[in-house]
């Protein structure tokens, strides 16, 4: 799986509306529905060529009923130490001076899940006697102060989908998976389920014999049986996906004179249509170089990632 930063960049790609909702509900009040939303450039451009690059994680543009434009910029840290309250500053005044329309609102989200001794500045104030010659500050949130149990219910799929970075004791993680996972499959398309599955399962981190437990309890549920036939047809389908490797892996080891256990690596990230094309190109090619060669590829294609 992607890393953690990329797991977050996708969840606010996915669901932008939900999540200015949940963090900035205040938006919407002021300024009626959304009508348009843009995922902007990440990089503000340089002062200087010998400028270190700004990267910034999440700068989403979003155009209201009411004419009014507010550029989001979402910060993620899974590590409080690397966050800087100054970098930030210098991407919102960057943003600022690129999008004069816009208002600039700036929002940092901890998604690590410990108890800080030490918080981290969330502020900057200059003054000097009645005067003040900077001042600024951002949305802070840490997913860790919000109480797991008090979302169960939202109606919200960004917070059912987030549940497992939020606050709960390691008896709690069965209900926590539980509740994730079911407002997933109630809130989103068939295409974020199967996306998200994975999400929730990677941070909630239960033990396979305790998910089996819970997909047994939901199939004896109406409501939520489907999403076991869901997880049985996509063990199904891994199989055959496995089947395909070993069968690939045989035949590469065999033309090229190599042991299975320095080709199975290769074939690791490989799936599909890209298992069948592979199984057409050791027909034509003399190397293993080239097989090698071919899989890079395929892992930076699009259709890959």
């Amino acid at each position: 799986m992607p890393s953690h930063d990329h797991n977050f960049k996708n969840l606010f790609q996915d669901f932008p509306e939900e999540a200015l909702e949940w963090i900035l509900p205040e938006a919407l009040q002021t300024y009626g529905p959304v009508r348009h939303i843009e995922f902007i450039r990440q990089e503000p451009p340089k002062h200087r060529l010998s400028d270190h690059h700004l990267s910034l994680d999440m700068p989403i543009l979003f155009r209201f009923d009411r004419h009014q434009v507010i550029l989001w910029l979402v910060e993620f840290q899974e590590d409080k130490a690397k966050f800087s309250i100054y970098r930030l500053l210098r991407y919102t005044t960057d943003m600022a001076e690129s999008h004069p329309e816009a208002l600039v609102i700036p929002t940092v989200l901890f998604t690590d899940r410990t108890r800080w001794r030490k918080t981290v500045p969330k502020m900057i104030d200059h003054q000097f006697g009645n005067r003040c010659f900077l001042h600024f500050e951002y949305i802070f949130l840490k997913l860790f102060d919000f109480k797991a149990k008090d979302h169960y219910n939202s109606k919200n799929p960004l917070v059912r989908i987030l549940l497992p970075k939020m606050d709960y004791t390691r008896a709690e993680r069965g209900e926590v998976f539980r509740h994730a996972l079911i407002g997933l499959f109630q809130l989103t398309t068939a295409l974020m389920f199967e996306k998200y599955t994975e999400f929730i399962d990677l941070y909630t981190g239960l033990p396979e014999e305790e998910r089996e437990t819970i997909y047994q309890e939901l199939s004896e549920e109406q409501e939520t049986a489907m999403i076991t036939e869901y997880f049985k047809e996509k063990g199904i389908q891994e199989g055959i996906q496995q089947g395909e490797k070993r069968l690939l892996c045989r035949q590469i080891a065999k033309k090229y004179g190599l042991s299975s256990d320095e080709i199975t690596s290769y074939l690791e990230h490989l799936k599909g249509e890209t298992l069948l094309e592979l199984s057409d190109r050791i027909l034509e090619w003399d190397s293993f170089d080239q097989i090698k060669s071919w899989i890079q590829q395929q892992k930076k294609s699009p259709l890959e990632q």
